[in-house]
């Protein structure tokens, strides 16, 4: 019988960062019973293997670097070499986190002046949502990456901006490990077990159940490769769509390539079932001693936006329980605005906006970065993602490093009912409330009977009157309250003011 051979887990290679000022984990798998000694930066750990596997700790340490790390049981032996102790986040979510850098506004730019002098490095979580040998061969082949022109250009965009920002404050070495897949739910990231624990969210189990009912696996299998095929051919109608007329409209796109039937078949295979992703990525890298989160997600659960608050507490109490730390930052990016040319405004993402800002209010060490300047009309993937590095800079700034920087835009406080008039109080913006823009829009009141009228607003410093003709006793007053839609209010450190409602029963 072969002997187990002495492998750390794939997320260890040359060029790595590991987080400073926190013990290590180190891991990976071994034969049973041998011990596995760790020398790294003067120090040295022993562990034994059990099970085939072995996990070993590392002290804490400051920054620093490069180093090795060797690593052996004394019949075979490892070492990865140009590692650094820094700062380490993980950049997690779906297509606007994974959105590289080199196809981001003024990214072209921003890859001519990146070097190593950049002091950010990237580990990029193969997407493959299947475990079998492929998998393994291909998750065996990844590796963190330093900042070159020829590797910078493939890395998260949002990742690459706050990570750059972050090394020259702090300056020291910032890796960031991207963690994301287009198109996702949060219900992928999150464990089945976990969402069975409410109702609500193990609805999105049980959508997977009944997808699968009475279907073997060849049969799935089967599907998996019809859809394949009929995709392809799809896609390539779609870009000759684009090609041959780049502002035609979805509808007529459709008419042209046939009825779009993405996504595939949700089966054992599909990166979107519930639970899926956790698996093939989340656990693949945890429990990797980090700083903290940014997440960067939403757009695919407006099918479920009453769900959201429920469905981001579980995937931020999981993801934390995974690394073993009950209060490891979470800084969330809020969603902008948008809207597509031919869509109805349903209203969907104020309420995923609320959702991500009650978490952030309601949930210990998170973060909120408002970005709702920063849609595009007709784009959900807007391009300007070095404003969203910012701002999660700003938020990691504010709530992890305890530097007093303005992180936050004017965030509704409290209000007063004045006549046929109601009084708006807001936090930070202590030199008063700025509209950019001809005028301020994006107010609407309403009476008891919650028909939501257009409203006129005067502004006094940190308060905002808000008040329409046409309402004699106001009762509820909302602000940003669509999917898509003029963004005019900011604060002094030119920050937007976020979405709200002055009451969740608001609604007819």
């Amino acid at each position: 019988m072969n002997k187990q051979v002495l492998k750390a887990a794939a997320i260890f290679s040359d060029n790595m960062v590991l987080q400073r000022y926190k013990n290590i984990n180190i891991w990976g798998t071994g034969e049973n019973g041998h011990k596995v000694q760790l020398y790294f930066n003067n120090k040295v750990v022993r562990t034994i293997v059990k099970d085939n596997k072995w996990r070993a700790i590392l002290p804490s340490m400051p920054a620093g670097g490069p180093y090795e790390l060797k690593i052996t049981d004394g019949e075979q032996f490892l070492k990865f070499s140009n590692v650094m102790l820094g700062e380490v986040w993980l950049a997690g979510g779906q297509s606007n986190m994974e959105l590289e850098l080199q196809n981001s506004k003024n990214g072209d730019e921003a890859l001519k002046k990146v070097s190593k002098a950049c002091n950010v490095r990237y580990y990029y979580t193969q997407k493959n949502a299947y475990i079998d040998e492929q998998f393994l061969k291909m998750e065996a082949e990844t590796c963190w990456q330093e900042c070159t022109k020829e590797t910078a250009g493939n890395w998260s965009a949002v990742g690459y901006y706050f990570a750059k920002e972050l090394a020259e404050e702090l300056k020291v070495t910032v890796g960031i490990i991207g963690c994301n897949w287009g198109g996702t739910s949060a219900s992928a990231w999150i464990s089945t077990k976990k969402l069975e624990e409410d109702k609500d969210t193990n609805s999105y189990n049980e959508e997977y159940k009944k997808a699968n009912e009475g279907r073997s696996f060849e049969k799935y299998l089967e599907q998996l490769e019809q859809y394949n095929i009929w995709y392809d051919k799809w896609q390539k109608k779609v870009n000759k769509c684009y090609e041959e007329n780049p502002n035609i409209l979805w509808s007529k796109v459709l008419e042209i390539a046939g009825e779009n039937l993405w996504p595939e078949p949700l089966g054992p295979k599909s990166p979107y079932r519930a639970g899926g992703l956790y698996e093939t990525m989340i656990k693949r890298i945890m429990p990797y001693s980090l700083k903290g989160f940014l997440y960067y997600q939403g757009e695919s659960d407006d099918h479920k936006p009453k769900l959201y608050y429920k469905l981001l507490n579980k995937l931020i109490e999981q993801w934390r329980e995974a690394w073993e730390e009950d209060e490891l930052p979470f800084l969330i990016v809020q969603l902008p605005m948008y809207i597509g040319r031919e869509d109805k405004d349903k209203k969907n993402w104020p309420l995923i906006r609320e959702a991500q800002m009650r978490v952030h209010k309601t949930v210990k060490n998170t973060g909120l970065a408002v970005i709702l300047d920063c849609g595009e009309f007709d784009n959900i993937h807007p391009l300007d993602k070095e404003t969203v590095g910012h701002r999660l800079f700003l938020q990691a700034m504010f709530h992890t490093y305890n530097k007093k920087v303005a992180a936050y835009g004017p965030v509704f406080k409290a209000l007063e009912y004045k006549g046929n008039k109601i009084e708006l109080i807001f936090d930070n913006c202590e030199s008063g409330i700025k509209i950019k823009g001809d005028k301020a829009e994006g107010f609407e009141i309403a009476g008891d009977d919650k028909q939501f009228l257009v409203a006129s607003i005067e502004i006094q410093r940190n308060k905002i009157l808000v008040f329409a003709q046409e309402i004699n006793n106001p009762k509820y007053v909302r602000y940003a309250w669509t999917n898509y839609g003029a963004v005019t209010l900011f604060n002094e450190a030119g920050i937007p003011m976020s979405t709200f409602r002055t009451s969740v029963n608001d609604e007819k």
